[in-house]
């Protein structure tokens, strides 16, 4: 089974991506240099918009979930697992995490990467706030 999230976002020119547990997208509009886990802002969809059949997926043990960024002709994935402790209930925040917490906000744990690992060239085009992200989530068991 597989389920499918397509969310748009923007770039932000206080985007530092210097995280080293996680990467966030968020509804908000507004980012400060303090932030450096944000990769995207001004998001489609936070963690309670997400749709049910996704959601469904993801809260399963033997779930895989991943994440592709996209913006100005490149990309990068990051993959992860889902987790039965999943609530889906922050209505501005997505957040991936290279660890297993497990909060409103969290849609993927056990991430291979977190906002210090995406390509450097990916992070220098989102630093635009002109820039359109399209992010692509998977859930898959």
């Amino acid at each position: 089974m597989r389920a499918v999230e397509r969310i748009t976002a923007w770039g932000n020119e206080n985007i530092t991506a210097k995280n080293r547990s996680t990467f966030e997208i968020t509804r908000e509009h507004h980012l400060t240099k303090r932030g450096d886990c944000i990769i995207a802002v001004n998001s489609s969809k936070g963690a309670s918009d997400l749709d049910l059949d996704f959601r469904r997926l993801a809260v399963r043990d033997d779930a895989e979930i991943s994440v592709t960024i996209e913006a100005g002709g490149l990309m990068d994935t990051a993959f992860g697992r889902g987790g039965p402790d999943l609530t889906f209930e922050h209505s501005t925040d997505l957040v991936a995490r290279r660890s297993s917490y497990q909060c409103s906000r969290t849609f993927m744990i056990k991430s291979n990467k977190a906002a210090s690992d995406l390509s450097h060239e990916l992070i220098q085009v989102i630093k635009n706030s002109n820039q359109k992200i399209l992010i692509t989530l998977i859930a898959e068991v």
